[in-house]
């Protein structure tokens, strides 16, 4: 018969095997690494703050330093002798333009009055009399910026280069920039038109606000020696959203829409560009045609210069232009822009 298992004294479960020394003495070098595994995550968790704080404050002074750099830019000296044209960077640098792209004075048609103007405002100035800001608004193409280089390139063309005016572009994106622009020009003996195209504002942009300033009401003011021409396709500068959004929702209405369309006030000449009629579009055409020696014949020209119309849906300077690149490349003439 099968021999019954034994059992263990006084009713208990099996008996556990005693532990040797040596298995003993193998558990204690684990505890002994866990306890100093728990000291040195408690000295590192102690330190972490301290780490975290010093990142910060490095993380801190760096932001410092470049926002230093962009709100005091760098100002180089510059004589202004290089060229007649420069842009403006931010950075305080002025870049020297050799050749601007612009077109003749007479080419620029439909746009009589706003032309004349322009141009007596600008020799005024040329000559230190007192003149006014100018906004250039009004419909697309029709020669807005084209006529504020045209009117900068025909007053100095007479000129001694000691009484030159210089033409300085400043982008639409560096406009908070301006009053170290008007630092940098405000020393110098030279004249100077600040342009700026296509200016506009939208949504919850605030910069108009330094426009403002530099342009009237500042302490400082506007320098004597320079003048601001802007270009926009909106007479106000904002959108209409916006005027509409003031009147809507501002605890007084009438203030807020006076605040943002007050800007355009700051500009004492308002100068409208409308679109033009078919017959000032065809002789922008014959213009250009005549003046860069495209010989077509003229009734072939106006058919095809009012189907060119049609199909870009509007008529402007800049569609009779366009028009004219197209033609010149098809019969192999060169467009020469002065």
């Amino acid at each position: 018969m099968p021999k019954k298992p034994s059992k263990s004294p006084a009713g208990k479960g099996p008996r556990t095997p005693a532990r040797t020394p040596s298995a003993v003495a193998a558990k204690r070098p684990k505890a002994a690494s866990k306890a100093a595994s728990k000291a040195t995550l408690k000295a590192t968790l102690k330190s972490a703050p301290d780490l975290s704080q010093e990142r910060i404050v490095r993380a801190l002074e760096t932001i410092a330093a470049h926002l230093a750099a962009q709100g005091s830019p760098t100002l180089e000296p510059e004589s202004f002798e290089r060229a007649d044209a420069y842009v403006w960077h931010p950075d305080g640098r002025l870049a020297a333009v050799p050749r601007v792209s612009r077109v003749e004075l007479f080419l620029l048609k439909g746009v009589d009055r706003m032309r004349d103007i322009l141009m007596e405002n600008t020799e005024r100035f040329a000559n230190g009399l007192p003149a006014n800001n100018a906004l250039l608004w009004g419909a697309r193409g029709m020669g807005k910026s084209s006529l504020v280089k045209a009117a900068h390139a025909s007053i100095n063309a007479e000129r001694k280069p000691a009484d030159k005016l210089k033409l300085i572009e400043i982008h639409r994106e560096d406009i908070e920039s301006l009053p170290a622009l008007m630092e940098c020009l405000r020393a110098s003996s030279f004249r100077f038109i600040v342009f700026c195209d296509d200016l506009s504002f939208d949504g919850n942009d605030a910069s108009y606000k330094s426009l403002k300033a530099v342009l009237e009401g500042g302490i400082e003011g506007r320098p004597e020696n320079v003048i601001l021409y802007a270009t926009s396709n909106r007479r106000h500068l904002l959108a209409r959203e916006m005027i509409e959004n003031e009147r809507s929702t501002a605890i007084n209405p009438g203030e807020a829409v006076e605040e943002k369309v007050s800007l355009s006030d700051r500009f004492g000449l308002w100068l409208g560009f409308h679109r033009c009629s078919q017959d000032e579009y065809l002789a922008m055409v014959r213009g250009y045609c005549s003046h860069f020696g495209i010989k077509v014949d003229d009734e072939a020209l106006e058919r095809e210069a009012l189907e060119w119309s049609t199909t870009r849906g509007s008529r402007s300077g800049r569609v009779a232009w366009q028009f004219v690149q197209e033609l010149a490349g098809r019969l192999g003439v060169k467009l020469t822009v002065n």
